[in-house]
């Protein structure tokens, strides 16, 4: 009985979140930038009319009003790519409306088994861990989409040593040496200090979650990771309200080491098709920089044989030419 409580309510969650990212997404776009004239009338409504995107898309207002509150299910490819276009969806977030219209059409069986696979602890292969661990002085991880960090390798563990060190960071999993970058980054302090850059970093991870969200939205693991946030994070509940949706593919991140200093990382994410839902970052630095050279003195301090982690002390970033 109680999984069928926790299915209906996950339906209510799920139209509601078609109800508002379609009405945030009406609510960016005004008149002038679909090319619809306004003559100088005032309008009631942040961006365009419920009958404007209707009229954009090519479908009936009854119809489009039924999207918008939720009532996704038969939507056909046409109709949700022309909806997609009149909106200017980009791709992560026509992908987050697809995602959304399939998970809406899904059946309770299929709902069950998405809800009893989220509570499976993931595995990552021995052959993975091979081969990040070869990547020597590259920092390198293998995540889920609920952003646990599994496995990692040397390098990955001390460039990141703030949130393994972290006491509110646990991996989802349940298992020893995971931890959750999204709870290290809204209920650990010290994140303001490893992320100078919090507020795009922050709204960066939420928009990401945003999309695994709309994937797997009958995953109660997850579900219950973002309960936990929205509970205990005015800042995540804010970000989570906008409902932006992007990919996070590759990029550039801005760290602080509490040894070594600042980081200037490039990163890569590679998804593994093999293993669904999990997924190997790696960071790196241009040859000649200031990272560079720190990265490499971190890693010649893990490498020393004789340093004992808990003592030994990394010359300060300082002597370092900028």
């Amino acid at each position: 009985m109680a999984i069928f409580v926790v299915m209906d309510r996950q339906s209510l969650e799920l139209n509601n979140d078609i109800k508002e990212f379609l009405t945030s997404r009406r609510n960016r776009i005004t008149p002038d930038k679909v090319g619809l004239p306004t003559y100088g009338e005032r309008r009631r409504v942040k961006g365009l009319r419920r009958e404007e995107v209707a009229m954009l898309a090519g479908v009936s207002v009854d119809y489009y009003t039924r999207l918008e509150r939720g009532h996704i299910k038969g939507a056909s490819t046409e109709v949700l790519q022309a909806v997609a276009k009149a909106l200017q969806l980009d791709e992560a977030e026509t992908s987050h409306l697809f995602d959304l219209a399939h998970a809406s059409a899904s059946t309770p069986v299929n709902r069950r088994r998405a809800a009893r696979a989220g509570m499976k602890d993931p595995v990552v292969r021995e052959e993975l861990r091979r081969i990040i661990d070869a990547m020597g002085d590259i920092p390198a991880f293998i995540r889920t989409d609920r952003r646990d960090l599994l496995y990692a390798n040397q390098m990955g563990r001390a460039v990141f040593s703030p949130l393994y060190e972290s006491r509110v960071s646990p991996g989802l999993s349940g298992q020893a040496n995971t931890v959750n970058v999204a709870r290290f980054m809204f209920l650990d302090p010290a994140a303001h200090e490893f992320f100078p850059h919090w507020d795009d970093s922050a709204a960066d991870l939420v928009a990401s979650l945003r999309g695994v969200a709309g994937k797997n939205p009958f995953d109660t693991v997850f579900s219950n990771l973002l309960g936990e946030l929205l509970a205990c994070s005015e800042d995540f509940a804010q970000l989570w309200a906008a409902h932006d949706v992007r990919l996070h593919r590759a990029g550039h991140k801005v760290i602080v080491h509490p040894v070594v200093g600042e980081l200037s990382l490039d990163f890569e994410t590679l998804e593994l098709p093999a293993d669904e839902g999990l997924a190997m970052i790696t960071y790196s630095a241009a040859p000649n920089t200031p990272t560079y050279e720190r990265l490499s003195m971190l890693a010649s301090w893990m490498a020393d044989p004789h340093t004992d982690e808990t003592q030994a002390e990394l010359p300060n970033s300082s002597d370092i030419s900028a």
